[in-house]
């Protein structure tokens, strides 16, 4: 898939931003990425809101395989092949894939830093092991 491919496919959903990322492309609106076109195949973002839907498809999670193992990426699924055909309904499922797209975000927002107490006290200075064992051995030797 090529970057006029792919723009001519969300034509109904609206202007997409397509950055090239890994083997292919991140596709964004409103600067959220909300699908990946790589070589195996157009991903679309999906949560627990969506993902019955592509079940009922038969789609599956994107997957890639490391040499250790195979990882399963639950957040985006497999575009059904049928909506190639059907812009609008793809259109209605890509505006899917950014509701979830923002809903991920919602939950990932930052928590606020809260302020640092100021101490007056210098800083404790660190004690190594082998001080620590010193102050012992002559503590020892003093008993004797």
């Amino acid at each position: 898939m090529d970057r006029e491919f792919l723009i001519d496919l969300f034509a109904d959903f609206g202007p997409v931003t397509i950055r090239k990322m890994f083997s292919g492309y991140g596709i964004s609106a409103d600067g959220i990425n909300f699908a990946l076109a790589l070589r195996a195949g157009l991903f679309l973002r999906a949560d627990e809101v969506t993902i019955p839907d592509f079940e009922a498809e038969g789609s599956k999670p994107f997957q890639y395989s490391t040499r250790a193992k195979t990882v399963v990426v639950n957040s985006y699924w497999e575009l059904p092949a049928r909506l190639f055909d059907d812009s609008g309904e793809l259109a209605q499922w890509a505006r899917a894939a950014l509701a979830a797209a923002q809903r991920a975000k919602v939950k990932k927002r930052p928590k606020k830093k809260t302020a640092k107490k100021i101490s007056t006290k210098p800083p404790a200075k660190k004690r190594t092991a082998k001080k620590a064992v010193r102050r012992v051995s002559k503590a020892k030797r003093a008993h004797r």
